[in-house]
């Protein structure tokens, strides 16, 4: 009986694989389609080649408004350290491998775009844990050009192509950007050679925000998520950058796919920084403020997370991934930064827009776990949910809480209010960034930040950047203000009008 059973197995393993339409039937020719005579019309009886027209009428999806230009491959996330006095989430017991998915990206460019572009790079990870999806959608940075998510939008738009000719013009960037002192710091990081990872196995991630992690007992500490590149780090230089993008302007997903199909798998340590609630207040800037670094706060290793394999489908997998920092599992939560509130809801948002309301049916969204929502419906719905009771409580489909799911309750004071944070050192970091830099790197920084200030024609604007500059070092503003042509003695003037606070 084996051996008739082997027999058989091997006579479906050597079959033929035939060309089949979307509903599985086989097609006799794909090279022809059906006509009314040798020299007549096309019949829309074809179906196979309606088919065919109208799925690749259909192929694209709505772009993503930013890191359209993304690479992804799976993993894998091992913890190395206990942190249940921290959090209940089971992604961190020690012992266990959690799969998980990443997608690397530019911000403002398109699908397609070269990948050598003056932008943060996207680091999101999705982790298939026991407890359901989690979240981490970072940058390579641990800070951001803004602190309030109602300035997101402007944020974008005045960095997208212009809304006339297409393009993207530093006079609306810097137009925005002079009216937003706090991304001081986040410009100084970015006009680095570090702001231009020569590879994405060459750069850090970070989940740049404030989040919550609760015990079993109901303990809360505040985190901030780093991901350190056991690679190292490094980028191109400004002079580097064009003979980069005409080599190869596929470079880091080349790089990183390179790496992985010879066996080289990429490898970061996730990082953690805590804080207990009281120690929010110690800093002499807002501690829940994501343009700002918690200084003076030491990091713990967590664990590993190793890149080895890549997607089998670019559009299954990179494409159609979905990520948002709301999705979260029991023992992290997120903190009050106004950022990330907005984020919150902005990202999966926009997933459902991009992707449809069942976004996370879509196997590489899907959990590991069992879904017993009561949601129900809407285009391309492939739940498998059964029955008639499609709501909660039942008395005849019974479905347990869970009480160690419960959110830990935050005391709140005070009335609603619509104003600035206080505390808000604008250019307090971003000159302690600078003076940190060896002297090649900042005379990299200078390069490459005066040629596109140089591109700013607008000068009030370009005097209150080259003031923020100066505001945050003297050295730093002075030699901006050379490499623009300006005056600084007059951008100095400026900058002593600023407030430190």
């Amino acid at each position: 009986m084996l051996a008739v059973s082997f027999c058989l197995a091997l006579s479906v393993q050597a079959q033929e694989v035939h060309l089949t339409t979307d509903a599985g039937a086989p097609v006799g020719d794909n090279q022809n389609s059906q006509t009314a005579g040798p020299n007549g019309p096309e019949l829309l009886q074809d179906s196979h080649l309606i088919e065919k027209l109208q799925r690749f009428d259909r192929e694209r999806i709505p772009e993503r408004v930013v890191h359209a230009r993304g690479t992804g491959a799976y993993g894998v996330f091992q913890p190395t350290a206990d942190i249940s006095a921290l959090s209940k989430a089971v992604v961190f017991t020690p012992g266990s491998t959690t799969p998980v998915f990443v997608r690397f990206s530019t911000v403002m460019g398109y699908r397609g775009s070269p990948e050598q572009a003056r932008d943060p790079r996207g680091f999101a990870t999705k982790f298939y844990t026991q407890q359901g999806n989690w979240d981490i959608v970072g940058i390579n940075w641990p800070i951001f050009f803004i602190r309030d998510a109602i300035k997101f939008p402007d944020f974008v738009h005045a960095n997208k192509p212009s809304a006339i000719t297409g393009v993207q013009d530093a006079n609306l960037a810097f137009d925005f950007f002079a009216h937003t002192p706090e991304a001081t710091n986040m410009l100084t990081h970015l006009y680095t050679d570090e702001g231009m990872p020569d590879s994405y196995r060459h750069m850090d991630g970070f989940g740049v925000h404030a989040f919550k992690l609760v015990n079993a007992k109901g303990d809360v500490h505040y985190v901030k998520f780093h991901w350190k590149s056991e690679q190292g780090i490094h980028g191109l230089r400004p002079q580097e950058i064009a003979a980069s993008i005409g080599k190869d302007w596929n470079l880091n997903t080349n790089d990183l796919y390179g790496a992985i199909k010879a066996g080289n798998y990429p490898k970061w340590d996730l990082y953690i920084q805590v804080l207990e609630p009281n120690d929010l207040a110690k800093f002499d800037f807002n501690a829940l403020d994501d343009t700002k670094i918690w200084t003076g706060v030491p990091e713990q290793k967590i664990g590993t997370m190793t890149l080895n394999r890549i997607p089998d489908n670019y559009f299954e997998s990179t494409e159609e991934s979905a990520f948002a920092p709301s999705r979260m599992v029991p023992g992290i939560e997120a903190s009050e930064d106004r950022m990330l509130q907005g984020r919150l809801f902005a990202y999966a948002d926009t997933q459902m827009y991009r992707l449809g309301a069942n976004y996370q049916n879509i196997p590489v969204n899907r959990p590991v776990v069992a879904v017993n929502s009561e949601d129900q419906d809407g285009a391309m719905n492939t739940s498998g949910r059964k029955g008639d009771i499609n709501f909660e409580p039942s008395s005849v489909n019974e479905m347990s809480e869970d009480p160690s799911a419960k959110l830990v309750r935050t005391e709140l004071s005070g009335t609603t209010q619509q104003q600035a944070i206080d505390k808000k050192r604008n250019f307090l970091q971003a000159g302690e960034y600078y003076r940190s830099l060896s002297e090649q790197d900042k005379a990299d920084l200078v390069t490459a930040l005066s040629a596109d200030l140089n591109h700013v024609s607008n000068d009030g604007n370009k005097y209150t950047m080259l003031s923020y500059f100066y505001k945050a070092d003297a050295d730093y503003g002075t030699r901006l203000a050379k490499a623009t042509h300006a005056d600084p003695a007059r951008v100095k003037t400026l900058a002593d009008k600023l407030s430190a606070d």
